[in-house]
Formats: structure tokens, C-alpha cells, sequence
């Protein structure tokens, strides 16, 4: 799971019926930002399926790969990254914050 920075959504003219009652964001993950480091330079561009309603600007626990499909089973959809969770706020002890690296 990795956090990710809504940036936009991403509108189809047509889509595949199991797209339907959700959206699609256009995000880039947080990396070293999410704990307090510096952003990248030139981060990529992930679009993250949503059911859950996150807007403009949130911080989103994103599942990709593999577990991004596992929500819907035993229907499948063509997803590669899922929205798991919206996050208020991000509290890293200061205790395990000395054992992170920092690139």
C-alpha cells in the first residue's frame, strides 16, 4: 500500500460497464513527502480507481498490482491501482521516524 496526491480525475467518453458508480482519479504517490521529505522532482502519473469519494488535493492509501482487483471479487474489473482509504491525517512516531532512511 502506498499514499498518493489526488491531482485530478480522468473523464472517458465511453467506458466499460463495470466502471460504473465509481471515477477515476489522476494522482501522484507522495514517496518521501508523505513523512515530512522533500516532494519529487517529477513524480509519475498513476490513475487509482475510487468508490469512496476522495477529492481535490487528498492524501488516499492506495493498493496496487495484484490486490487492486481483490475488493471486487468474485466480479473482476480491469483495475491496477484501487483507493483503500482517504487519509485525514499521517502520524509517524518520532521513535520510528529515526530509522527511516531518507534518500
Amino acid at each position: 500500500m502506498h499514499i498518493y496526491k489526488v491531482i485530478g480525475s480522468v473523464t472517458l467518453s465511453r467506458c466499460h460497464p463495470s466502471f460504473n458508480a465509481a471515477r477515476l482519479l489522476a494522482t501522484e504517490p507522495m514517496g518521501a513527502e508523505a513523512i515530512g521529505g522533500p516532494p519529487s522532482k517529477d513524480p509519475d502519473l498513476v490513475v487509482v480507481w475510487d468508490d469512496l469519494g476522495a477529492g481535490m488535493h487528498a492524501r488516499i492509501a492506495v493498493a496496487d498490482g495484484a490486490e487492486a482487483a481483490q475488493p471486487f471479487k468474485p466480479e473482476m474489473k480491469a483495475v491496477d491501482a484501487y483507493c483503500a482509504a482517504i487519509l485525514d491525517t499521517i502520524h509517524i512516531d518520532p521513535a520510528a521516524f529515526k530509522q527511516i532512511r531518507q534518500p
